[in-house]
């Protein structure tokens, strides 16, 4: 079965439900009502503070523009990039391109136009959907995507170098174009992130995407009661999946267009939603909002909220057991997952595991794991050894790069360069990157397990560490970190308290800065190595992988 198939079956059975609801709080936050009252209100209707769609409408509007891109040449196993912050148009976008037998090549809204040329490239790109954000990127590099026919823009005030979707989507059949779709055919291509270089291409099979569905749906038990907010950019895997438990169960997403902590409740209580899924920085800054009294729950109705779950990036305890101490109804999960495995699930915690916090758990629904060595041996019990995963939903390939697909995927199982050991319980844990390792004095160091130890300090809101050259060791830890907001925190407070930890393992470095996170949440080491350490140190850490 493709994954269109089910978009049109909640088209036919809740064609009148709610399917999306977009929420721009910065339109709205000025007017003392509810988002559902501003609804009523007559606004701008190019800059919305809230819309919603119906399934039927959704279905329509992929069909619209399955039709409009058939129209201007594209045709089955074309590519069409997606460069949308997140808004209502992205998913019906996503699914036109797909029911028109075409692949989905979803782009990062941080990409430079260099990276936008190169990744469209990449894929072999016949087309471009792109909104207002990137007017000025796409402009640069218009006339140098030589394989790119057309380009529509998203919105209003279209420049004069595309074409505006608003105006030619409207014009088309809201009917399914008749083309046969497969599971086994093409659906999507997605990105990695780019630790290691520019990013490569990731081809996944429909059936890859019909399985994420499931593993979501098998993992959270989402039912057409839930209502799931989804916060993270839609062009990564890991909010698409999360979002497929709604597309699976026929329920209402939120797609809510900012990250502060106030927002967040908000959109919770009004939408009356069950399901979020956080990164760590988020929960964090709800937590603290919540004890500096800048948010009061009692104003918020959040009895329905039953179930928050984290994933992209290791997840420290102690900020489970703070969130379990103001939530303590709430079920709790870690998902782990990579964009060549179709995003998260294919290791999980699971609901019930909650006294296992700080693993990523055991291998999801319809998956399969291993920990192997660097001869690809499975090591013993409690040895670190590389993480590996076998299932429906791993990549096809890195698209136009056999030497990299060679490196990754083996005999069908795909090593996802994580180092991590399992427990007597079978439960995995991570313990760093590979290519994040910092070889001191002949010593191997894990920054997870540094980062983890440091975030217990109640001073450190962030922490990330990475190895600094040294001419006697090699490298040293190095740990840079980011202070609870208005703390005065000295770094002699920090050295005492890493005496905890074994003196090897201590940073010898401490550095108070911001620490940079990418979308999805995931520290942005190599922009730390290159600030920290200079382009030699970036280049040993992009050879070892």
């Amino acid at each position: 079965m493709p994954i269109t198939e089910l978009l049109d079956r909640n088209a036919k059975q809740y064609g009148d439900e709610v399917a999306l609801v977009e929420i721009n709080p910065q339109v709205m936050e000025h007017l003392r009502v509810t988002w559902k009252e501003y609804s009523l209100i007559e606004t701008d209707p190019s800059n919305p503070g809230r819309t919603e769609i119906t399934w039927t409408e959704f279905d329509k509007r992929a069909n619209r523009f399955a039709s409009l891109i058939l129209s201007r040449g594209i045709r089955r196993g074309d590519k069409v990039g997606i460069l949308l912050m997140n808004c209502i148009e992205w998913l019906p976008i996503y699914f036109g391109v797909l029911k028109a037998g075409a692949i989905a090549v979803p782009l990062n809204y941080r990409y430079t136009a260099d990276e936008i040329r190169y990744c469209v490239g990449l894929a072999e790109c016949s087309m471009l959907v792109f909104g207002p954000e990137f007017i000025g990127r796409v402009e640069e590099v218009c006339d140098k995507m030589p394989r790119v026919r057309e380009l529509f823009y998203v919105g209003a005030n279209c420049p004069t170098f595309a074409d505006s979707y608003d105006y030619n989507v409207k014009f088309m059949r809201s009917i399914a174009p008749d083309i046969e779709i497969t599971d086994d055919d093409f659906a999507a291509i997605y990105f990695s992130s780019g630790t290691t270089g520019f990013p490569k291409a990731i081809l996944h099979k429909h059936r890859a995407l019909v399985h994420s569905a499931r593993v979501e749906q098998a993992h959270h038990g989402q039912t057409r009661e839930d209502v799931f907010l989804c916060i993270p950019p839609l062009y990564h895997t890991g909010a698409k999946m999360h979002w497929f438990g709604s597309l699976i169960s026929g329920s209402k997403a939120v797609i809510l267009k900012g990250i502060k902590p106030e927002w967040i409740i908000r959109s919770v209580s009004e939408e009356h939603c069950s399901i979020v899924w956080l990164l760590v920085p988020w929960a964090q800054d709800i937590l603290d909002a919540i004890e500096r009294g800048d948010i009061r729950l009692d104003k918020y109705e959040l009895d329905q909220w039953r179930l928050m779950h984290i994933g992209a990036q290791p997840v420290p305890p102690s900020l489970i057991k703070r969130w379990k101490e103001v939530f303590p109804h709430h079920q709790y999960d870690t998902n782990y997952g990579l964009s060549e495995s179709i995003g998260p699930g294919c290791v999980h915690l699971g609901v019930e595991n909650i006294h296992k916090v700080g693993a990523i758990g055991k291998a999801g629904f319809g998956w399969e794991t291993k920990i192997v060595d660097p001869d690809g041996n499975e090591v013993k019990q409690g040895e670190v050894g590389e993480l590996a995963v076998k299932g429906p939903g791993v990549m096809i390939c890195y698209y136009n790069d056999k030497k990299s697909t060679d490196e990754v995927l083996k005999d069908g199982w795909l090593l996802t360069g994580d180092m991590a050991e399992e427990d007597e319980d079978g439960f995995i844990y991570l313990v760093d990157r590979a290519k994040d390792v910092i070889i001191t004095g002949g010593e191997n160091l894990y920054p997870v397990q540094i980062e983890d130890y440091l975030r217990k300090f109640d001073k450190i809101n962030d922490v990330a560490v990475i190895g600094l050259p040294d001419a006697r060791l090699g490298e040293i830890a190095a740990a840079i970190i980011q202070t609870k907001q208005d703390v005065k925190c000295t770094e002699e407070e920090i050295v005492e308290f890493c005496k905890g930890m074994p003196r090897y393992k201590r940073p010898r470095k401490i550095i108070f800065a911001d620490v940079p996170r990418n979308p999805t949440g995931k520290i942005e080491k190599p922009l730390l190595r290159k600030i920290y350490c200079g382009e030699s140190v970036v280049a040993r850490q992009n050879e070892i992988k």
